[in-house]
C-alpha cells in the first residue's frame, strides 16, 4: 500500500514515518522544500505528479503557531485552507482517499460536555478559523475523505507541553499552569496509527467523514504538567490559575473535551490513554523518573 503524506518534521508526520513500514504501508512524502504549503498552486503541481498509483493521501502539515496566527491569518490561511483545498479537490478527481489532521479549536469552549462531529462550529482564533476553512474545503471537494479532529498533541518531536514542562521543570522549583481548561492530551504516535488504519480502511472503500480523537482521560493542562513531573522526575509544583491570569495573543477554548465514539464505531479506534503515551515519550527523550 502507497501513501502520499504532506509533511516531514512535524509530530504526527514524524511518527507516521516511525510506524509506516512495520504496517506494511509504503510512504511517498512530500516536505516544504518539494511543495512549499503557502504556495496552493505549487502543491497541487507536486501532487498532480506523484498522485498515480497512490492508495492515499494524508496532509500532516499544518501552520500550528496559535498565537502567530493571530497576526499573520493570511499566510496561516494559506497553509491551514488553501493547500489542504488543493490537496482535496486533486484527490477527488482521482477518487483517491484524503485524510486530513484538524483540531478542538474549530469549537469555542462553552460548557462542560464533550463535543460530537455535529455540534457547531465557532472558532474563537485566526488558527481555528483558518482549520475551519481548511476543513469546509476539504468537505466541499467532494471526494471520499477523512478529518480527523484531535486535541493537544505531544510527542518526543518538535515543541509541545510535554517538553516545554520538562525543561520548565528542572530549571524551576514552583510553576503556575493554566487549570480551567480541560481537554484531552494526545499522542503524535496514537493520531500516526490511527490515520494509518483509517487511510487503509478508505482505499478498501470504507467510508469516511469527520470525526474525533483525543486522549482519556480528560484532564486540565495543570493535571497534565503534574503527571508530566512526576514520571519525568522533577520537583517542580505546579500551581493552578486561570486562562485570566494566563492572558495570551490567541483565544483558547476552555472545554476541549471530544466526543470519540463514532470513530471507535465506525473505525475500531479507542481513545488511547495519554498516560501510557506519555510514559513512551518520556522514554524516547530519556527522562522517566
Amino acid at each position: 500500500m502507497r501513501v502520499i503524506v504532506f509533511g516531514h518534521s512535524g509530530q504526527v508526520a514524524t511518527e507516521l514515518l516511525r510506524q509506516a513500514e512495520p504496517t506494511g504501508v509504503a510512504l511517498d512524502v512530500i516536505d516544504r522544500t518539494q511543495a512549499d504549503l503557502s504556495d496552493a498552486r505549487a502543491v497541487a503541481k507536486v501532487l498532480k505528479v506523484r498522485l498515480s498509483g497512490a492508495n492515499a493521501v494524508i496532509n500532516a502539515a499544518a501552520w500550528t503557531t496559535v498565537d502567530a496566527a493571530e497576526s499573520e491569518e493570511e499566510a496561516a490561511y494559506a497553509v491551514n485552507a488553501e493547500s489542504p483545498s488543493a490537496m482535496a479537490q486533486i484527490c477527488a478527481g482521482a477518487v483517491v482517499p484524503f485524510l486530513h489532521v484538524s483540531t478542538d479549536y474549530v469549537f469555542d469552549g462553552t460548557g462542560e460536555k464533550a463535543r460530537d462531529e455535529t455540534a457547531a462550529t465557532n472558532p474563537l482564533s485566526a488558527y481555528g478559523r483558518t482549520k475551519l476553512a481548511g476543513e469546509e474545503a476539504v468537505r466541499a471537494a467532494g471526494g471520499p475523505h477523512v478529518i480527523l479532529r484531535t486535541s493537544w498533541v505531544f510527542s518526543a518531536h518538535g515543541a509541545n507541553f510535554v517538553k516545554t514542562m520538562l525543561r520548565l521543570g528542572a530549571e524551576r522549583a514552583s510553576l503556575n499552569v493554566v487549570a480551567d481548561q480541560i481537554g484531552g492530551p494526545t499522542p503524535a504516535a496514537d493520531i500516526a496509527a490511527a490515520l494509518l488504519v483509517m487511510a487503509r480502511a478508505m482505499a478498501e472503500g470504507a467510508p469516511g467523514g469527520t470525526f474525533h480523537f483525543a486522549g482519556a482521560p480528560d484532564t486540565s493542562w495543570a493535571g497534565f504538567a503534574r503527571e508530566i513531573m512526576a514520571r519525568g522526575g522533577r520537583n517542580c509544583k505546579i500551581g493552578e490559575i486561570a486562562t485570566s491570569g494566563w492572558p495570551t495573543p490567541a483565544r483558547r477554548p476552555l472545554n476541549s473535551r471530544l466526543d470519540c465514539r463514532r470513530l471507535e464505531a465506525a473505525f475500531g479506534i479507542k481513545r488511547p490513554d495519554w498516560r501510557a503515551g506519555l510514559h513512551e515519550v518520556l522514554k524516547d527523550l530519556g527522562e522517566t523518573a
